[in-house]
């Protein structure tokens, strides 16, 4: 092939092929992830059992407090030691309740095309949840709305990478308290047919949240499908609280899977040390998980964890610490050593912008979380100021950056190898690859091309406005929701969930903001 040939195939295919590739956004949600790489591993196989003995020890003998009269009750009947609110578990009922937690299994969306498997290799990515502020589409920090939030759920349905739309993106703040999560549960239903997680900021709320399912979905088929995700918190040392326990067994009792978190501060709410902080978290996760096969046996349930250290200079949270990483892989060890899935969380900035800061501690947290095994990648996109506002800017980036670590943990592809190595001879010494049929045809897929970083020359990026990340980012999250069509639903099913909603409205009084356990 002359070199006259191949400049003129490129011209003819690779810019302008790329041009078309970017005005037809695709927009398919990339199905979930099944990781081809090896796991980072810290600890060998003595050390994992040395972690499990301690955390053992620390259940039987220093116990967990269930701050729950009911649980109190469920706990006794199982056979565990009580006293008083502590509850003191024996390792052997501890391994037979824990046995009965599936090792995988399939969530199941509105649209059957979005249902995904969860559990050993196959992961998926949740966007962030929480934030009290945003900064919006001017960049611009302040109190968001419901329209903000449903903004977010319309990002996350266009984000290939995002396989849900995870449920209070940022708290709508236009809405009582009371009354929040029926309108955040149908911002997540209405405006994205993947799959979303469920309020469990009361038992009540909770309860709704599976009702509002069974509208969706159908009380049957919500029986043996999951089709949601709770979290319950822990209060770390060893505590479980009432509001989070009853939020799990609204959960549990209809088969829907929880992530059993406790929330590690590390150095604050857990010993000065990295393997003991380990041992107390993985203590604190399996008496919840074995609690929710108390509630309902063969319950699906995720191991969960928050993890931040803290600055011994200002006591604030931190992201994107070693410790956090090395905390991930062991905890990844862990959570294999019995079989269960578990969560971790992903692209965490401390910084007040979405500045070099922020994408370091993302990068760092995302790599580790990737390496880790992680199988529920929660708070994927948006998270920055430890958690109190999600940038639009930054959730862009960070679901792209999602798309990169999904192509990366499939690892390498050979599905074309003998017809890649073919063009070798075809080009031969000192020509090039552009022009190539095989190169033409392969370039969209072979090496990932982010939409969002600028890699040409600094005489063209000044040409086009001298734009930076966070400008570009804005720019085309606009573009994403110029875009943005609405999956309809069931005009049935929503005039049932909007006539569930309205009665539920009347009977919480909005006069009961300050009542978060209504």
């Amino acid at each position: 092939m002359s070199d006259t040939n191949t400049r003129a195939r490129s011209r003819s295919g690779g810019r302008s092929a790329r041009r078309t590739l970017r005005s037809t956004r695709d927009i398919t949600m990339l199905p979930g992830l099944t990781r081809a790489i090896p796991y980072c591993e810290v600890m060998d196989g003595s050390q994992v059992e040395k972690i499990d003995a301690a955390s053992m020890d620390i259940l039987e003998n220093v116990g967990v407090q269930f701050r729950d009269p009911i649980a109190i009750e469920d706990w006794k009947r199982a056979g565990a030691k009580v006293v008083g609110e502590m509850v003191y578990l024996d390792r052997g009922l501890v391994r037979d309740l824990i046995s009965t937690i599936p090792s995988d299994f399939t969530y199941h969306a509105r649209n059957p095309a979005n249902n995904l498997r969860l559990g050993g290799p196959h992961s998926v990515f949740v966007p962030m949840t929480g934030a009290p502020f945003l900064r919006d589409l001017d960049d611009v920090r302040r109190n968001p709305t419901l329209d903000d939030l449903a903004m977010f759920h319309k990002l996350s349905h266009m984000s290939p990478a995002l396989h849900s739309t995870a449920h209070h993106i940022v708290e709508p703040y236009d809405h009582p308290i009371s009354q929040r999560h029926l309108r955040i549960t149908y911002s997540s239903m209405k405006h994205s047919d993947k799959m979303f997680m469920g309020m469990t900021t009361s038992p009540k709320n909770a309860e709704d949240v599976m009702d509002m399912c069974a509208i969706l979905f159908g009380e049957d088929f919500i029986e043996t499908h999951p089709v949601t995700t709770g979290n319950c918190n822990g209060n770390s040392p060893l505590v479980w609280d009432e509001t989070m326990l009853g939020a799990m067994r609204a959960f549990c009792k209809r088969n829907q899977p929880v992530l059993c978190s406790p929330f590690v501060l590390g150095g604050a709410n857990t010993p000065a040390s990295v393997p003991a902080t380990v041992a107390q978290l993985n203590a604190e996760a399996l008496s919840a998980l074995a609690y929710t096969q108390v509630i309902r046996r063969g319950a699906p349930a995720i191991y969960g964890h928050y993890l931040s250290t803290v600055s011994m200079k200002s006591g604030a949270p931190m992201a994107g610490t070693p410790e956090i990483s090395l905390m991930n892989f062991m905890i990844g060890q862990m959570a294999r050593f019995y079989g269960v899935p578990w969560r971790t969380s992903n692209t965490l900035g401390g910084a007040k912008t979405f500045d070099a800061q922020a994408g370091y501690e993302s990068a760092t947290t995302l790599s580790s979380v990737i390496h880790a095994g992680a199988n529920y990648i929660w708070h994927s996109a948006g998270w920055n100021e430890a958690g109190m506002h999600c940038s639009v800017a930054k959730f862009v980036v960070d679901a792209e950056q999602c798309a990169m670590a999904y192509k990366m943990a499939r690892g390498p592809q050979w599905h074309d190898f003998d017809q890649a190595l073919a063009a070798v001879p075809d080009v031969g010494p000192g020509g090039h690859y552009l022009g190539h049929p095989h190169t033409q045809d392969n370039f969209q897929q072979a090496f990932f091309m982010p939409e969002l970083f600028d890699n040409n020359s600094i005489e063209q990026w000044m040409a086009e406005g001298s734009k930076e990340i966070t400008q570009r980012a804005l720019e085309y999250a606009r573009k994403m929701l110029a875009d943005y069509e609405e999956p309809k639903l069931d005009e049935a099913k929503n005039e049932a969930l909007l006539d569930y909603i309205a009665r539920r409205e009347r009977e919480i009084p909005a006069a009961s903001e300050l009542n978060q356990t209504y």
